[in-house]
C-alpha cells in the first residue's frame, strides 16, 4: 500500500513536489512563447488547479506532460479570446535613469532592434532560443519539454542565432 501513496498525485506532498519542480518552468515557457500580456502566471496556476481536480486520473510521472498541455491550451484559448475583443496595445514604462543620454538612446535603439529580430524568428526558433539563452536550459532539456529531438533543438537555436546576427547587422 505505501507504494500506491507515492504514485498518488492527490497526496499533498507529491503535489507540492510537482508544483515546486515545474511551476517556474511552465510559467517561463508560456512567457517565452506568448509574452507577458496574456498572464502566463495565471495560466500556469490554472494548469495546476486542473491537475489538482484530476489528480486521481494523472499519475505523477505524467504530470509534467499534462501541465504543459493544459497551460499551452489555456494560452491558445486566451489568444483567440484577445483577438476577438481587444487590439494589442503597447504600454511604455516611464522611469528615471541617470545614465548618459547618448548611451540610453543607443541602448533603446539596440533593444528595439533585438526585439524586432526576435519577432522575426519563427515561434519554434524563438522558444528554443529563449529557453536556452534566458533560462540556461540544455538542449536535451528543451528537447524533452518540446517533445522533439535534440538535433531539432540545436538546429532551431543555430537558425535563430544566424537570423538574429543577420537582422541586427542589417538594422
Amino acid at each position: 500500500m505505501p507504494k500506491s501513496l507515492h504514485n498518488n498525485t492527490c497526496q499533498e506532498t507529491v503535489f507540492k513536489k510537482i508544483y515546486l519542480r515545474y511551476a517556474d518552468e511552465i510559467r517561463n515557457f508560456l512567457y517565452y512563447k506568448f509574452g507577458s500580456n496574456l498572464n502566463p502566471e495565471d495560466k500556469m496556476q490554472e494548469a495546476f488547479i486542473k491537475l489538482w481536480k484530476k489528480c486521481k486520473d494523472v499519475p505523477p510521472e505524467k504530470a509534467k506532460s499534462f501541465l504543459y498541455t493544459v497551460a499551452n491550451n489555456a494560452m491558445l484559448n486566451e489568444v483567440k479570446h484577445k483577438k476577438v475583443i481587444l487590439k494589442y496595445q503597447q504600454q511604455k514604462k516611464e522611469h528615471t535613469n541617470h545614465q548618459d543620454p547618448q548611451f540610453l538612446l543607443e541602448e533603446e535603439e539596440y533593444l528595439k532592434k533585438y526585439q524586432l529580430a526576435l519577432a522575426e524568428l519563427s515561434e519554434a526558433q524563438r522558444v528554443a532560443f529563449l529557453m536556452n539563452r534566458i533560462e540556461g536550459k540544455k538542449h536535451k532539456e528543451i528537447a524533452e519539454i518540446l517533445g522533439i529531438s535534440q538535433k531539432a533543438v540545436e538546429k532551431r537555436i543555430y537558425g535563430a542565432l544566424k537570423k538574429l546576427r543577420k537582422t541586427i547587422k542589417e538594422l
